[in-house]
């Protein structure tokens, strides 16, 4: 079998066999994903994409093989119809809005369900990628700040709080240095004084 995100035949039937055991213990993919993920060094996200990729192979005899007797498959997926995909779409530009990523946004939108932030995600892309103008349009309408803006509005406000903290740093490092010359001050009288004793 051909590599599939660079999973040879054992590993694929190693993850295959930690799925089928995880499900028979009650666990949801999500847990069984990152589980897995934490015990092979991989990424939660590589490991899902995987599971889904071999599940899809069906043409493959030695993935056949593999699935043989496991139960498991991917099932069929409904498209977005342009309705949910606007609603989708509205609800990650909202997050986004607010300066959440478009990766923390869909994982809230789906509630830590794998595979349907994967879908979100997905759907966002493809848009972005293929209808920009369906972006601008949705943000245009909901009054969203555009990427560029919120970007431009983030960086005021790193910059503006970067003034006020080096602004409270200098004040400090005033009131540090007088601080210094009045122990300094002091330390010598006090130096004075006991070699004056000593005398």
């Amino acid at each position: 079998m051909n590599k599939i995100n660079g999973y040879t035949k054992e590993e694929a039937e190693s993850l295959v066999k930690y799925v089928c055991d995880g499900k028979g213990k009650g666990k949801t993919l999500t847990q069984i994903f990152g589980e897995y993920a934490a015990k092979s060094g991989r990424a939660r996200g590589s490991v899902r994409n995987y599971y889904y990729a071999l599940l899809r192979s069906t043409d493959n005899e030695q993935v056949k093989e593999i699935l043989k007797d496991t139960q498991l498959k991917a099932e069929d997926v409904r498209p977005f119809t342009e309705e949910e995909t606007d609603k989708i779409l509205k609800a990650i530009l909202e997050q986004k809005s607010r300066g959440v990523s478009v990766r923390r946004a869909v994982l809230n939108l789906s509630g830590g369900d794998d595979k349907l932030m994967l879908r979100y995600q997905n759907k966002y892309r493809n848009v972005m990628s293929k209808q920009p103008e369906r972006i601008e349009k949705i943000m245009k309408d909901c009054g969203y700040s555009s990427p560029d803006k919120g970007r431009a509005q983030i960086e005021e406000r790193i910059n503006a709080l970067y003034d006020e903290l080096a602004s409270s740093l200098k004040e400090e490092n005033k009131r540090l240095t007088a601080l210094v010359k009045k122990l300094t001050d002091e330390n010598f009288l006090l130096k004075l004084q006991v070699k004056n004793l000593q005398a």
